[in-house]
């Protein structure tokens, strides 16, 4: 019963809730059921909208349907046909959708109830390479893949991303206006292309599962919920793409890394750093999940992926009862594996790091002076962090402190400047 409705009606607040959460799970879906027909991301998002709205009209009186999403694809659906025979475009859309409609007959209307019932997981396949089309910037493709994948409203990423709602609705509003201007297929691409998009994918995934993860700016170490939708698109991609090793690899790295979540902040909501947490905190669904993903990354051939060395470095940490069990030098060499696939600043500090872990902190320090030159990191807290921990291992407080309070002036997230000014206050006492 698409339409079907519970006999007994709902509040306006009910309503409300039950509409909400519909349009998580399922705007993906209208989006890109309604984008193929259309060919017009835009105004597919107008098209689910309006279903939305017409929901929020008739459910406090008529009930939440038993099958709510099947209702709202059943309205948007009417709503997409109304629309093109608005614009009279018949003749544009039968070549259009020529492939899925059965119109072989001179003069026949073309059957759009059929083409809208393809195979979702295509569409959703398109809908994905097309909020994630190079085209855009990457402010542009995190706002839109929320927006359109994560179902978040404008002012919903706007605060998850602490960036003025207005920023965002126009990152949004131009995503879509150049994918329309510069006509991007909607479509998977095929082939060589097909590597470089689906590059452009995972970064922008990882990205939002950072930003959760450890938030750069606002007064929260973290925030769950971006870690969460992006979680959720990774599952979606492994399902939608179940060959490709670093969809795999990618998926491990998340699920493991978000096994930690909750030893990662205190009570007060203070930061908690790996070394210091408590491990049996982790949830070890997550690392059972995340481990099955690198396996079968691993067995696609994909182990020098850089999101499945990624994620066997963490699977080094998650395999670890206790700190003191953590395999470092494997980690070490993992890292010396990520520095030659893809060379970086960042990730060189880091392999300083698990150097230091495994072979002392004398040995990371030499590699982190290394990296003082560096353009990018002039103004990465991070460095200073790092060098500062190194240096206060050695025994050298005073520079240690030093470190720390820069590390503590560069960041803009309040928790962590409240951290790095903390060590750099025991560093003035003599001990860290």
């Amino acid at each position: 019963m698409a339409e079907g409705a519970l006999p007994v009606a709902v509040t306006l607040t009910d309503a409300h809730c039950a509409i909400h959460a519909v349009f998580r799970i399922e705007s993906a879906r209208l989006i890109a059921a309604l984008a193929r027909m259309v060919r017009d991301v835009g105004l597919a998002e107008e098209l689910a909208q309006d279903a939305l709205v017409i929901a929020l009209e008739r459910w406090p009186e008529a009930g939440v349907p038993d099958n709510p999403g099947a209702w709202l694809m059943a309205t948007a659906k009417r709503r997409a046909i109304d629309e093109l025979r608005r614009r009279q475009r018949w003749g544009q859309k039968r070549e259009e959708l020529g492939h899925t409609m059965d119109a072989e007959q001179e003069g026949a209307a073309p059957d759009l109830e059929s083409a809208l019932d393809d195979d979702v997981g295509d569409d959703l396949l398109r809908l994905v390479f097309t909020s994630c089309h190079p085209a855009l910037s990457t402010e542009a493709r995190v706002a839109l893949t929320l927006r359109l994948l994560g179902g978040l409203t404008t002012e919903e990423i706007a605060r998850a991303l602490l960036v003025p709602e207005s920023t965002i609705a126009q990152r949004i509003v131009r995503a879509k206006r150049t994918l329309a201007d510069q006509g991007v297929a909607f479509e998977v691409p095929r082939g060589p292309e097909l590597s470089a998009r689906l590059a452009s994918v995972l970064e922008v995934v990882y990205l939002i599962f950072n930003e959760g993860y450890s938030a750069t700016t606002g007064d929260d170490w973290m925030r769950p919920s971006l870690c969460e939708d992006a979680l959720r698109l990774g599952r979606i991609l492994a399902g939608l793409m179940p060959d490709e090793p670093e969809v795999h690899g990618l998926l491990a790295l998340m699920e493991m890394q978000a096994s930690r979540s909750l030893a990662r902040v205190g009570p007060l909501g203070e930061p908690i750093l790996l070394l210091d947490q408590n491990r049996a905190r982790w949830d070890q669904l997550l690392i059972r999940r995340g481990l099955a993903a690198l396996e079968r990354a691993e067995e696609l051939g994909g182990a020098s992926g850089l999101y499945a060395l990624q994620a066997a470095i963490a699977a080094c940490h998650a395999r670890a009862r206790t700190a003191a069990e953590t395999d470092w030098p494997r980690i070490a060499a993992l890292y010396q594996a990520l520095v030659q696939r893809a060379p970086s600043p960042v990730i060189e500090l880091n392999r300083a790091v698990a150097v230091s872990m495994a072979f002392g902190p004398r040995a990371g320090l030499d590699i982190v002076d290394t990296l003082i030159s560096e353009p990018s990191l002039e103004r990465y807290h991070l460095l200073s962090s790092v060098r500062g921990d190194l240096l206060a291992r050695l025994g050298r407080f005073d520079e240690a402190r030093a470190e720390f309070e820069r590390a503590a002036s560069l960041t803009k997230n309040a928790r962590e400047s409240t951290l790095l000014a903390e060590r750099a206050a025991a560093c003035a006492r003599g001990s860290l």
